[in-house]
């Protein structure tokens, strides 16, 4: 009698979709790279763990536009409201960057992934 290891419909399943989280070691490292100007920590610490690096560029990345938006806030009282939506939108990206370390997924956050390959780390 031949056994079929295979699920019901034919399907395969393979272990691509294999996430990092069995990998890495510094997932606390992860998680703070989303939390503002503790990514400096996690760069010092981790910076070698190619997980923690994925994450620790989408990290930079959110920082350095709050340093801008804080900026530009001190300077323009006005557009306060605008900075504050900035602000928010932010912190939905470390959410969802938190979520994504989580789960062990090395995910691009959306619109700002794209430029974490900038970051030469």
């Amino acid at each position: 009698m031949e056994t079929n290891n295979q699920p019901a419909g034919g399907e395969t399943t393979t272990n691509q979709n294999q996430t990092l989280l069995t990998t890495s070691k510094n997932i606390p490292m992860a998680y703070l790279a989303y939390i503002g100007p503790l990514v400096i920590v996690s760069y010092l610490v981790a910076k070698d763990d190619p997980f923690v690096k994925f994450h620790i560029k989408q990290g930079l990345v959110l920082f350095v536009i709050e340093v801008v938006v804080w900026f530009f806030g001190s300077m323009f009282y006005s557009l306060d409201w605008l900075l504050r939506l900035i602000d928010l939108a932010l912190l939905v990206f470390s959410i969802i960057g938190l979520i994504n370390v989580a789960h062990g997924k090395d995910k691009e956050l959306p619109w700002i992934g794209q430029f974490a390959r900038y970051f030469p780390i």
